[in-house]
C-alpha cells in the first residue's frame, strides 16, 4: 500500500511564499508605440499602444480617478494585462481575423499584494467593425491558478479530500478543491499544486504523482479552463492525485485545520466518498475536475482504480 506523508500542524505555520501566487510570462507582447503622459492628476494618466493586428488604429489606455500613477504603471506592464493582450491576438482571439478592433482601455482598479499587482480591473472597448456595436468588455484580470482532485482509497471506498473555506464574495464557508494562484515567472503548475496541497491540506505530494488533466483537452484550449469567461481572465490547471492508504490517514485528515492563517486563510479539511461528491458542494472546480476525471477514464487516458 503507498505511503502518503501527513505534514505537522507546525509546517502550516511556516508559510513558503508571502503573498498569494501569481504568474509572470517571459513572453513579451512588441508594442510599435508606446507613450505615457502623467500629471498630477490620475484621470490625464495615458498610454498609447499599437498592436500588430490593428498598426493604423493605436489604442488609448488611461486610468479611471483614483488609480495612481504608480499602479497605473505596475498595471500596464503586469503579466495580466500583457497576457491579456497577447490573448487577444492569439490564433482563437478576439482580434485575430480583423472583425472586431480594439479602441481603448480604461485601468479602473488594482489591488497589490506587496511588490506585485494581485488583482487588476479594466474596462475594455472593443467593437464589430460591420455593425459598430460594443461587446461586453468587463475584465476581472488574476492570472493563472491550480487545482488539485485528492483521490485516496481505503478499504475499498474511494474519498476525495477537499477544503472548507471562508469566501467573502460568496457570503458562504464554501467546500472545495484544494486551489492557489501562481506568483512566479515561471510557470510551474504542477509545483504550484503540490505546494498548495502541503499549505491547504496538510499533506505532502510528489510531483511525479501528479496528473494533469486539463493536458487532455484538445491544444486549442490552450490546455487550460476557463471558470467564468465572462468577467475573469483565471485559467486553470486540474491536477489529479489518486493513493491507496490505511483508514487510519481518512481519520486523520476529517476536520483537520490547516492554512496559513497570518494570511487570512482559515481553512479546516472535509473527507467526502467520491460517489457522493457531485452532490456535496456547488464548487465550480469540483465539478469541472469530476467531469475531466470521469471522462479521461472512458477514453482510457488514465487507469481506473
Amino acid at each position: 500500500m503507498a505511503d502518503l506523508t501527513l505534514l505537522p500542524s507546525r509546517f502550516l505555520a511556516c508559510p513558503s511564499r508571502a503573498m498569494p501566487r501569481r504568474l509572470h510570462h517571459h513572453a513579451k507582447l512588441v508594442f510599435l508605440r508606446c507613450k505615457m503622459f502623467s500629471s498630477s492628476s490620475s484621470s490625464s494618466l495615458t498610454h498609447s499602444i499599437t498592436l500588430p493586428s490593428q498598426p493604423t488604429e493605436s489604442v488609448l489606455v488611461s486610468a479611471a480617478a483614483g488609480v495612481s500613477s504608480s499602479d497605473f504603471r505596475d498595471a500596464i506592464d503586469s503579466s495580466f494585462f500583457r497576457n491579456w493582450l497577447r490573448n487577444l491576438e492569439s490564433e482563437t482571439g478576439i482580434l485575430a481575423d480583423g472583425s472586431m478592433t480594439l479602441k481603448q482601455v480604461l485601468i479602473q482598479g488594482v489591488d497589490m499584494f506587496g511588490k506585485r499587482i494581485g488583482f487588476l480591473k479594466f474596462k475594455a472597448d472593443i467593437f464589430d467593425n460591420e455593425t459598430g456595436q460594443k461587446v461586453p468588455g468587463i475584465v476581472f484580470a488574476r492570472g493563472p491558478a491550480v487545482a488539485v482532485l485528492i483521490l485516496l482509497e481505503s478499504d475499498g471506498e474511494t474519498y476525495a479530500v477537499l477544503t472548507e473555506q471562508v469566501r467573502v464574495p460568496t457570503g458562504k464557508i464554501v467546500l472545495e478543491l484544494p486551489a492557489g494562484m501562481l506568483d512566479d515567472d515561471k510557470g510551474d503548475f504542477v509545483g504550484t499544486a503540490v505546494r498548495e496541497v502541503e499549505e491547504e491540506i496538510g499533506i505532502k505530494l510528489k510531483k511525479e504523482d501528479m496528473v494533469d488533466l486539463t493536458a487532455f483537452l484538445d491544444p486549442s484550449t490552450g490546455h487550460r479552463i476557463f471558470p467564468s469567461p465572462g468577467g475573469c481572465d483565471e485559467e486553470m490547471s486540474v491536477f489529479l492525485y489518486r493513493k491507496q492508504v490505511e483508514q487510519g490517514i481518512i481519520r486523520q485528515l476529517l476536520g483537520k485545520e490547516t492554512g496559513l492563517r497570518e494570511h487570512g486563510e482559515f481553512i479546516k479539511v472535509q473527507v467526502v466518498p467520491y460517489r457522493e461528491l457531485w452532490r456535496r458542494t456547488a464548487d465550480a472546480k469540483v465539478l469541472m475536475s469530476i467531469g475531466l476525471y470521469e471522462m479521461a477514464q472512458r477514453d482510457g487516458l488514465v487507469p481506473r482504480h
